[in-house]
């Protein structure tokens, strides 16, 4: 018996007898074009075609006609239907998803809405989004507004901005989804939008305005900017949120729980989150993790804490996953390495690397995880090695010009740098960096500082090195290394010393994070802004530890799983009853 031909080589077949007209049992005419078609595998492709077939026309019908599509996009369907390719492109996604949906060809509407998911920029997100509308695709629909709402600032100055209507401008800018840098950013998108047809849209300004976080802006800008134009100055309504505002910014600096719970104080959910992980707590290594949302000013216990409590290992972030490399277990120096899934919330083993690594320094450069020097119970490291994770395998690559071990390390312009540590006999004053094209590494200018247990990040085109310990003294002070110059500059000091601390950049500021002072264990977290060249103190963790880790997770579906809790209600029914008794005064 012969075999059966593979579905491909059907396909063909099949195509082939439509191209020659054999066989053929029904006609599709879409404006004035006519397509010679098999019955069968139209149907096959959608029901759509088999209720056209049987139950809405007679017997005897051969000739169908389809309204409201045009010829070609009827061609790329037929072809679609035969198994041939279909071409999708940005000129045809549009017309040829919106008659796939028309037609019910699910798995076209798919690959249509997959394309369009990856076309998604300031310019055409809001149309797109509005798509949906028409084509339901709730996954499209989603992934379109989160686009809109971690780009709201480019966004804004797109021509499609302006040509939302008011309510779907009122839902965008309810959202605590919303990313922007600073609050202001929305109440000038507001104003923008009612200024492009101010006869039309001033009427909106109360409604529009109570969906700003007005306690979020200072008060100079309030009275600069809300409070000298004309509508909000027209409106008593806009003056009693204002006045509501104001009282709220002078009742407390920070972010509280009075504030989440009203509607014009409530933080915007953050669009990274800084993850505190494991580290020496209490005499014992820990598990804990701690998240820490910029907006809020808080720290959230992450629920599924590490499976195995560690100290003075090193944590990186890539494509969704923090993977916690090495470290000590207070029985083991540890070479294994472990990912969280942050979806999920659910951790898995990968690949051990080839040594064992105690106070390890690790960072991530295009797409790979670099872990370098250490401990491993017997001899300080100069070897380094990196992790390619779609292979699951750690590579040697070339060692250090020195053994460091309590390092720290990041990468800036394509480079990886690593500052300080200790020998094995001293605290080290020496940096070096390592170029991924080369496989080489370089010394650079020695430190101000001899640095152990330092904290090194990437921030402002400037590599900075961060407290540590000199082999006296904890330390505050601070440096930032310049590239282009070779040279390390003094900045503002720390106020609080430490060493072994957690380190990242969030929000444009350089954030130090736990540590030990000198003296104990501290769960105190500071944060310094290169704009002003000072430190100021931010929120403390829940959990006293040194001997942390630290990275930022961004680009998560669940973002609001590591963030602080918004509380749903909006507003106390006592300040609903002071405002509407205003309003009506």
């Amino acid at each position: 018996m012969k075999e059966p031909e593979p579905p491909g080589q059907q396909s063909s077949l099949y195509n082939e007898l439509r191209f020659n007209g054999e066989f053929c049992d029904a006609v599709i005419k879409v404006e004035d074009a006519e397509f010679q078609i098999h019955k069968i595998i139209l149907c096959r492709c959608t029901p759509y075609f088999r209720d056209l077939f049987s139950r809405c026309s007679s017997p005897d019908q051969v000739v169908f006609s389809i309204p409201n599509l045009s010829a070609d996009v009827m061609q790329l369907i037929i072809e679609f239907a035969y198994g041939c390719s279909v071409s999708v492109t940005e000129d045809n996604v549009q017309e040829l998803l919106l008659a796939a949906d028309q037609l019910g060809v699910k798995s076209l509407v798919q690959t249509c809405c997959c394309f369009l998911g990856e076309q998604l920029c300031p310019r055409n997100c809001i149309a797109i989004w509005r798509l949906t509308n028409v084509c339901i695709s709730p996954e499209l629909r989603h992934k379109a507004y989160r686009y809109i709402a971690d780009h709201f600032e480019d966004v804004v100055s797109c021509e499609d901005f302006l040509q939302l209507s008011v309510e779907e401008l009122t839902d965008i800018l309810d959202r605590d989804e919303l990313s922007v840098r600073q609050e202001n950013s929305v109440y000038e998108a507001m104003m923008k939008w009612i200024a492009h047809v101010p006869e039309e849209r001033q009427g909106h300004i109360a409604a529009l305005l109570s969906k700003v976080r007005l306690a979020l802006l200072s008060t100079e800008y309030i009275t600069i900017n809300v409070l000298s134009n004309e509508l909000v100055k027209n409106s008593a309504k806009c003056l009693t949120l204002v006045k509501h505002a104001t009282t709220i910014i002078h009742r407390t600096e920070r972010p509280s729980a009075y504030g989440f719970c009203n509607r014009l104080a409530r933080p915007r959910l953050p669009n990274a989150i800084l993850l505190a992980t494991g580290g020496w707590s209490g005499g014992d290594p820990t598990n804990s993790i701690e998240a820490y949302d910029f907006r809020a000013d808080q720290w959230v216990s992450v629920a599924n804490g590490l499976e195995h409590p560690r100290a003075y290992h090193g944590t990186a972030f890539l494509s969704g996953f923090v993977y916690c490399v090495g470290g000590f277990n207070r029985v083991q120096h540890l070479n294994s390495v472990y990912r969280l899934d942050l979806t999920s919330c659910t951790w898995q083993e990968v690949a051990n690397m080839h040594c064992c690594r105690c106070y390890v320094s690790v960072t991530v450069l295009n797409g790979r995880i670099y872990a370098m020097g250490g401990y491993d119970g017997q001899v300080r490291l100069s070897t380094a090695e990196c992790y390619q994770p779609q292979t699951n395998q750690w590579s040697h690559i070339a060692p250090m010009h020195e053994q460091r071990s309590d390092a720290s390390c990041t990468t800036l312009h394509n480079k990886v740098y690593i500052c300080g540590g200790f020998n094995g006999s001293e605290c080290l004053q020496t940096a070096e960096y390592y170029s991924p094209e080369t496989n080489q590494w370089t010394m650079i200018a020695a430190m101000n500082i001899r640095r152990s247990g330092i904290g090194v990040i990437a921030y402002a085109d400037q590599v900075f090195a961060v407290g540590g310990f000199d082999g006296n003294d904890r330390l505050r002070s601070a440096e930032a290394y310049n590239p282009q110059t070779n040279t390390w500059t003094e900045v503002s000091s720390m106020i609080t010393p430490r060493s072994n601390f957690g380190i990242e950049v969030i929000d444009d500021r350089l954030f130090a994070v736990g540590g030990f002072n000198g003296f104990t264990t501290t769960f105190n977290v500071e944060s310094y802004d290169t704009t002003k060249n000072e430190w100021s103190e931010a929120a403390d963790m829940d959990v006293f530890r040194s001997a942390l880790s630290c990275c930022v997770v961004f680009g998560l579906p669940n973002m609001a799983d590591y963030a602080a809790t918004r509380d749903a209600l909006l507003l106390s029914h006592s300040e609903e009853d002071t405002m509407e008794s205003e309003d009506s005064s």
